[in-house]
């Protein structure tokens, strides 16, 4: 028999369902109704009107279920957790914060829009709440023959690192259900870490994330009603979900403990859940500024624009970058076990390299081939 502690952190997680699954659906009709459509350009896939306001639910379940779950135990004595929830005081009221800040951004942007300028600046801004609440990356467990760290690099790293994280989620947001797939994972996966860890705040949190994705995934891929109308979380949803994210991975790899025990492979799991994500968005970001573009320009070099490129469909396409950003968190949880956090990491890279070197020969062949036939094509016509 579970006991009333551990329901408390499931139980909200099912209601963050349910409410996703009520609200969505009435987002959807006051979109339509308002005509709030993400615009149709070149640079996306999508060829017809779709909303974009889904993420609008997220902020609010996530806050409230946390904050009516954390009263029931602490205040109210439903059940006990045996954490140190003064101490996690000034990490969760300045991250609700930072959700704030990103929320009103978010929701401007996709209502008026916003500049990139100053779309960076707020998110600098919330990643600075991290260091301020006493939350910062100050071990590297061995990686790079480095442990413990001084604020003067961890602070900064952590805003650097954090910063990254939003911008990588963000621009994960390109095909049907990829955001909130790799979010929802990847959640779930800190949640259960969080759980075996005996950090049940953190728990709670990620869970309650969990939740709030699932339905957004659904009506997402696979469309509401009998016209299957889908929606899009837009920038009010992909950057609090990437912040939130954040949060869980460096509370996950810094070295406190009054949230969780010491581990000497924290932040290889940490980094797991956010390796496909963060270094896609590093390749893009050296390829843009390889050719003397704006970093923030839009472009097509992403990992599912290759995908689709070289001939994998929209959905296929999404499940296996899901399914690889898995493999990945299942492979490193595995290999920790049996050697060394270095060795984790390149063998990451490797693949990684690997991964892209074949997916990229394969784009350069069909694009190779798709020249000829035009070639070809063109100099018929002449002859004719």
């Amino acid at each position: 028999m579970l006991d009333v502690g551990t329901l408390l952190l499931f139980v909200p997680a099912l209601f963050a369902g349910v409410l996703g699954a009520l609200f969505i659906p009435r987002i959807l009709l006051v979109a339509y109704r308002k005509r709030l459509f993400d615009p149709i350009s070149e640079r996306k896939l999508h060829r017809c009107v779709i909303p974009r306001l889904g993420g609008i639910s997220f902020v609010p379940i996530q806050v409230c279920l946390f904050a009516l779950t954390v009263v029931l135990v602490f205040k109210l004595g439903f059940g006990t957790w045996d954490v140190q929830s003064w101490a996690l005081i000034p990490h969760f009221a300045l991250l609700f914060c930072g959700l704030l800040v990103l929320y009103m951004v978010g929701l401007g942007d996709d209502l008026i829009g916003i500049g990139f300028k100053w779309k960076f600046f707020f998110q600098v801004l919330v990643a600075c709440f991290f260091p301020l609440s006493g939350l910062w990356i100050n071990d590297f467990y061995g990686l790079l023959a480095v442990h413990a760290i001084p604020e003067w690099i961890g602070m900064p790293l952590t805003v650097f690192l954090v910063v990254l994280i939003i911008n990588a989620i963000n621009l994960m947001d390109g095909l049907d259900g990829l955001c909130a797939g790799i979010v929802g994972i990847g959640c779930l996966v800190f949640g259960l870490l969080f759980y075996i860890s005996g950090a049940y705040i953190h728990t709670l949190f990620a869970l309650i994330t969990v939740g709030s994705v699932a339905p957004f995934f659904y009506y997402n891929v696979f469309g509401i009603g009998r016209k299957k109308r889908r929606i899009f979380m837009g920038d009010i949803g992909s950057t609090t979900l990437g912040y939130s994210l954040a949060f869980l991975a460096v509370s996950y790899a810094t070295n406190n403990s009054f949230i969780k025990p010491f581990y000497d492979n924290s932040i290889i799991v940490a980094y797991s859940v956010l390796l496909l994500p963060v270094l896609d968005v590093a390749r893009v970001m050296f390829i843009r500024w390889k050719n003397g573009k704006p970093l923030y320009s839009a472009d097509q070099n992403h990992l599912h624009h290759l995908l689709l490129r070289i001939g994998i469909p929209h959905r296929g396409a999404m499940l296996f970058i899901v399914g690889s950003n898995l493999f990945y968190v299942l492979f490193n949880l595995l290999a920790i076990r049996l050697m060394d956090n270095n060795l984790v990491v390149v063998l990451n890279l490797l693949m990684w390299g690997s991964f892209y070197f074949v997916f990229a020969k394969i784009d350069k062949s069909r694009t190779l081939g798709c020249d000829k036939i035009r070639t070809l094509n063109a100099d018929v016509k002449e002859t004719i």
